[in-house]
């Protein structure tokens, strides 16, 4: 079984406009969830879509 690394990948917060880093699972194909801001520590709906083991789409909006 080969070890899987996380993808570390560097946005900017929607709302307090940081940029912040979070690490991501490659070996989920389609990923949303909510992280708090590491900064404003405010809630932001992060979508993530891998494809061959690289971020292929990713967006991080406000949570509503």
């Amino acid at each position: 079984m080969r070890s899987v690394e996380s993808i570390e990948h560097f946005f900017t917060c929607p709302y307090c406009w940081e940029e912040i880093s979070i690490l991501v699972d490659p070996s989920e194909d389609e990923q949303v969830y909510v992280e708090d801001c590491e900064v404003c520590c405010r809630p932001i709906q992060i979508l993530v879509e891998i494809r061959e083991g690289e971020i292929e789409r990713f967006s991080a909006s406000p949570s509503q």
